[in-house]
């Protein structure tokens, strides 16, 4: 048997709709009047955060577990997943009384370990092995080999593609037509692939939009190859998209599907993640964040470009974050925006080095937010680590010539030094 066409998984999508609903409700389709005035379009936010597992995963993992034969429900299930997937899979564990094995990587944060473990309750068993997604991929895969079980791909699968493009069928019924502009967060490819496929046979005319995190960019890389490429390094800040290979079953559908891509930097996911906090009261974990970024208008930010009065629904998913993870999320943010910078300055060892540094670098509206210095003995200077947050992100420039016409020397800390990682 080939790879699926995009007819036949569109009409997979439509046959998907009536099994997806047994297990949960359409979720909300609200307009946002933050980024409507921002753009000037007609920006919706499907919501997927608030399923019953807080992103569509749910949908896929369902689907493809519902059709399994008694023999093989009898086996059992492994899934790998970095926590949303494996959230949807546990749900279905639960629901159709079957066994599953869950793997997840050793970065998946504890509060969605935690809500595996309540979802799939006795039905399921978490492994935690390998530092990826892919990694732990492998060792489901072996799993399934070894112990016979089924396996559940996150996103490499027809039947999890089609689950999860029910998300499209769900807001062209809920809108009475499809959008303008569907805007969907991609880490596998597998909502691209099942979203763009039923819009591209029911409506060819809309503007299909592919998210994914700068440090995980592996749908675009595939697209630039011709064919899925396994990145050389991954970065696993926004776990719900980290993935460092789409599949041989989701390519094909995606590179027809032709959509337009972008990858957002990891710190510009974070400052959308504040705002849908601070203003839309949304709790989004950064994958969850990633569609709705790309319509700031920031001086730093990757934008979307949209046409003013367009129907534009961007689907944000999920909702599982670790509320630990806050303080590192507005340091990001801030570091992203400019507003915060690391400087190792030395100073003189002798009084009112420190009032000087005050006095004549530091602008009315910044602050000292860190200072770590020793003074050693014997020495004429000191270095010290210095954070700065500034009032404006523009005034960095000003800052560092005021710096410069004094004796005090000092070097910015480079962002993609080791010590920025110690420090962020």
């Amino acid at each position: 048997m080939g790879a699926p066409t995009l007819d036949e998984i569109a009409r997979a999508v439509d046959a998907a709709v009536p099994t997806v609903a047994q297990i949960m409700e359409p979720t909300p389709l609200q307009r946002d009047v933050r980024l409507s005035s921002l753009t000037g379009a007609d920006i919706w936010l499907k919501r997927e955060d608030l399923s019953p597992v807080r992103s569509y995963k749910l949908r896929g993992a369902y689907l493809l577990m519902s059709a399994l034969t008694s023999d093989q429900r009898a086996a059992g299930v492994v899934a790998a997943s970095a926590g949303n997937h494996a959230q949807g899979v546990a749900f279905a564990c639960a629901a159709l009384g079957i066994d599953g094995e869950i793997v997840v990587p050793t970065t998946t944060p504890r509060q969605k370990r935690d809500r595996i473990a309540a979802l799939g309750g006795r039905h399921v068993r978490i492994v935690v092995a390998g530092e990826t997604y892919d990694a732990s991929s492998a060792v489901a895969a072996l799993a399934a080999e070894r112990e016979g079980r089924i396996l559940v791909p996150a996103f490499n699968h027809p039947a999890t593609i089609a689950g999860q493009g029910t998300v499209a069928a769900e807001v062209a019924a809920q809108l009475g037509a499809a959008p303008d502009v569907m805007v969907l967060p991609v880490g596998g490819g597998g909502l691209l692939a099942g979203c763009g496929t039923w819009l591209r046979v029911n409506s060819p005319d809309t503007r299909v939009v592919g998210v994914e995190p700068a440090g995980a960019a592996c749908v675009m890389a595939a697209l630039a190859a011709g064919e899925p490429v396994t990145l050389a390094k991954v970065d696993t800040f926004a776990d719900g998209a980290a993935v460092g290979r789409t599949g041989d079953v989701t390519f094909p559908l995606v590179a027809a599907i032709g959509p337009d891509m972008l990858a957002v930097p990891e710190g510009q996911a974070c400052s959308e993640m504040l705002d849908l906090y601070h203003t839309e009261g949304v709790i989004a974990e950064p994958a969850g964040a990633l569609t709705t970024s790309v319509l700031r208008r920031g001086p730093h930010d990757t934008k979307l470009d949209i046409t003013p009065g367009q129907t534009v629904v961007c689907v944000v998913s999920g909702g599982n974050n670790d509320i630990s993870r806050y303080s590192e999320i507005i340091e990001r943010s801030l570091v992203f925006e400019g507003r915060k910078h690391y400087l190792l300055v030395t100073f003189p060892q002798e009084p009112g080095a420190l009032r000087r540094f005050l006095d004549e670098v530091l602008g009315p509206d910044d602050d000292v937010v860190l200072f770590e210095y020793t003074k050693k003995s014997n020495r004429e200077t000191g270095p010290a680590l210095v954070g700065i947050e500034l009032g404006n992100p523009d005034d960095f420039p000003a800052l560092l010539a005021r710096l410069e016409a004094t004796p005090i020397k000092a070097e910015v800390v480079d962002p993609a030094s080791t010590l920025y990682r110690y420090l962020v």
